[in-house]
């Protein structure tokens, strides 16, 4: 630092010396059995010059010496990677994908074993430790160092300052949606993407990790890791993996807990199932959406969307191409699809939360536990209503009334038709930006022109929600799962809170012109027909049933023995199938097309046929892709699993120990992490086999495409999610066309289409029936 430094340094961190112990090693009985890898990092453990001969003998007189010391220049010595204490090679460097040892086992202590397959030990300096490990932190060292293969060195080095964001307790609960925890949020993502690489970064994210907020750390340690320049190519593996509380009820976090210590070798261990129904029964008609609500993979899916798009930190973090009408169309998406699924079970459509005074008659009980702060997610009964909130240990404080004056401030921005910035200037909410300008300010993000007068709507909502049972923290309850992006989508209220947020939207989307014929239609391109294939060879079928699969929770099963473990868990799943789309194209020329295909059930709840105005925010995208379209007929084929709206199973459920180990395959499985899981693409359906809408629209490429390269990004889930660093590859509304009211004279879908457009009836057909996937993880 600037000014007078003063260094310390203990002879036995020498660089050039091996400890007493380590020289002298067992090797009769330590020496690895499997040989191999195991073997040679052994046998270079043992290399280095002997602690006991650092010094020479010198003589009874006193030898006289000089000791030499210089400071150079480390800019001009450092390696382009991170230094570090390892038997792996001599070149005393490590792969950045060290950097994703931070994340495992979050509660233990930066020196206890990391990783099942490495074993790597960190040893920090002692001022890194937490305060409870300082004093004796070398002792407990040495012991996870004997069965450890290697060990990963600290430097010791000053770090940014993070006091203040200590303010937040290891054992709090740390939430998304409460501005101060944000606030320390934003303030860690910004300290981690400014530090230098290499080292510098090593050691702050090493000091964070000891001493913040488990919760926090990994949020915006995250976030940092999938934006910094030098460690993009790090995707952190899916949260559940270490922090399987969110996503794995109490009962079966014991049972794992269990499994590990009586069954020390892991190809014994069974999988511990979870029941289907375990926070609720049938008497619960909403409890009939469970396995949508619970899903793991939904719930990692909104998750992992609020790491890429944080609404703090940064702005080259926040401030993405069309964030805030991504905001929009994701959850507009999440709530069309769950109404799509309630048909299927006999229910109506979710209903808006539009009174803030009405009581919430939909209770809720997650039987979940914190692993942190070892308390469980706080259930809702029935019938409460929300409350100011006055919660000084998160230091959180939110009125209703201020809720109430926020949206009343945003509906009067839409009838007007614009905002007002902080310099007081009027901003328009045209049909090109109207939409990113909302959206940002409504959830609200770092992004929004006007937060004093327009407020935070959409995150103290959730916030409210979420300590519904407990607003002043008289009782000492924890948040309820609607505090937590990783646990929000459990709670039913979600989808009555969304579907409020998504009617400002709607109500906006309403004031813009409506699309004309010339705007929809594509001249010369006719869609003839439409037919899709199953898996099994039925026609216009879609078939879903349920499946079991194993997700490894062993990286958050803290201060257990090391070892997979795995947790089971019942999941919809479809069968595969194909689009085969005939297109005539009577232009003349060559032409370039893109292929939008939606989904809608047929009829209402009530069984009757859809006004058009109603049943276009019902449709959900299932594909949307480029297609190049020879003079004359065309047939096209999709297989449904490339669709642009989902990622594949196991990349959901992303493990590091099953990562691609060529390049290739390491670019593919990065940023690729964010879409909608594959196996809830299609709706569960009914076993007589639901009647739906297939509808697909063959829009002019020209007018719908971006300038720019996108090969060897991660773009195959970019409807919900766009493409990192890239603009959004679509110049057309999201949603499109269904995004606005329609033309007059349009009463039913039949009435809007245009030659370019086809439906097609297809039918969802449920078999209760279940598979069981094999392990991947």
């Amino acid at each position: 630092k600037p000014g007078a430094n003063t260094i310390k340094r203990a002879s036995t961190q020498s660089s050039v010396t091996i400890p007493f112990e380590r020289t002298f090693r067992g090797v009769d009985t330590n020496l690895p059995t499997t040989g191999g890898e195991a073997l040679a990092l052994f046998n270079f453990c043992g290399r280095g010059w002997p602690y006991h001969m650092l010094i020479p003998k010198g003589t009874v007189d006193g030898m006289p010496c000089e000791l030499f010391v210089m400071i150079s220049s480390y800019d001009d010595d450092r390696l382009p990677s991170l230094l570090l204490s390892v038997c792996l090679s001599s070149k005393f460097t490590m792969d950045n994908s060290n950097l994703l040892l931070l994340l495992d086992r979050p509660q233990e202590p930066l020196f206890t074993i990391k990783d099942d397959d490495k074993r790597i030990t960190i040893s920090a300096p002692p001022e890194f430790l937490n305060e409870k490990y300082r004093d004796f932190g070398a002792n407990v060292v040495s012991r996870f160092g004997d069965t450890a293969k290697d060990s990963i060195t600290v430097p010791d080095i000053p770090v940014p300052n993070m006091e203040h964001i200590k303010m937040l307790k290891r054992d709090d609960a740390f939430s998304h949606f409460i501005d101060s925890h944000r606030e320390l949020a934003g303030d860690l993502i910004n300290i981690l993407m400014s530090v230098k690489g290499g080292r510098e970064l090593w050691a702050a994210a090493c000091y964070a990790r000891e001493n913040l907020n488990p919760q926090l750390f990994n949020y915006a340690y995250t976030v940092a890791l999938l934006h910094r320049p030098d460690t993009k190519e790090l995707n952190p593996p899916a949260v559940v993996h270490h922090f399987p509380d969110k996503f794995v009820g109490d009962q079966a976090i014991g049972q794992a807990r269990e499994e590990v210590t009586v069954v020390p070798q892991e190809e014994l261990r069974t999988p511990i199932e979870i029941p289907r129904d375990y926070t609720a029964s049938d008497l619960d008609e909403e409890h009939r959406l469970a396995y949508f609500r619970e899903d793991i993979g939904v719930n990692l899916h909104h998750w992992h969307w609020h790491e890429v798009y944080p609404t703090k930190g940064p702005k080259a973090v926040v401030d993405k191409d069309r964030r805030g009408e991504l905001f929009y169309y994701m959850h507009q998406q999440i709530i069309a699809r769950y109404n799509f699924d309630r048909f299927a079970n006999g229910l109506q459509r979710v209903k808006r939360l539009l009174d803030f005074d009405e009581p919430i008659k939909e209770a809720y009980f997650p039987k979940l536990d914190r692993l942190v702060s070892q308390r469980p997610y706080a259930g809702r009964g029935a019938n409460l209503k929300m409350q100011n909130v006055s919660r000084a240990k998160e230091n959180s404080y939110v009125d209703v009334p201020e809720l109430k004056r926020w949206r009343d401030t945003i509906y009067n921005a839409i009838n007007s038709g614009s905002i007002q910035d902080k310099n007081r200037q009027s901003v328009p909410l045209d049909e090109f930006k109207g939409i990113d300008i909302l959206g940002n300010l409504i959830e609200a993000s770092d992004l929004s022109l006007n937060p004093q007068l327009y407020g935070n709507l959409h995150n103290q909502g959730h916030n409210i929600i979420s300590v519904i049972h407990d607003p002043d923290n008289k009782h000492l309850e924890e948040p309820g799962v609607m505090g937590d992006v990783a646990t929000a989508m459990r709670d039913p209220v979600f989808y009555r809170w969304h579907s409020f947020i998504n009617n400002i939207f709607q109500d906006f989307k309403a004031t813009l012109p409506r699309y004309t014929v010339e705007q929809l239609n594509f001249p010369g391109i006719e869609v003839k027909d439409i037919e899709v294939k199953n898996k099994a060879g039925g026609t216009n079928q879609l078939d879903t049933f349920w499946q079991q699969s194993d997700v490894n929770v062993s990286g958050g099963l803290d201060y257990q023995r090391r070892g997979k473990v795995f947790v089971r868990f019942t999941h919809l799943q479809h069968a595969d199938f194909t689009y085969t789309i005939t297109v005539d194209n009577k232009s003349g020329a060559m032409k370039e097309g893109t292929c939008r295909i939606f989904l809608a059930p047929k009829h209402d709840e009530r069984g009757n046929p859809w006004q058009y105005r109603d049943q276009k925010n019902m449709f959900i995208e299932m594909d949307k892709f480029k297609v190049d379209l020879k003079q004359g007929p065309n047939t096209i084929t999709r297989e449904s699993t490339k669709s642009s709206v989902t990622i594949p199973f196991d990349r959901s459920y992303r493990d590091l120990s099953v990562r691609p180990k060529d390049d290739v395959g390491k670019a593919q499985f990065n940023f690729c992490g964010c879409g909608w899981p594959h196996n809830m693409l299609v709706p569960k359906g009914t076993p007589q086999g639901m009647p739906c809408e297939l509808f697909v629209m063959i829009s002019n490429y020209e007018d719908d495409k971006v300038d720019q390269s996108i090969d060897g990004q991660c773009n195959d889930a970019y409807s919900y999610c766009g493409i990192r660093d890239k603009l959004y590859p679509d110049r057309k509304s999201m949603g499109y066309p269904f995004d606005r009211q329609p033309r007059d004279g349009v009463r039913s879908l039949q009435d809007f289409l245009t030659p370019n457009m086809r439906v097609k009836d297809v039918t969802i057909k449920f078999e209760n029936r279940t598979i069981v996937k094999k392990q991947t993880n």
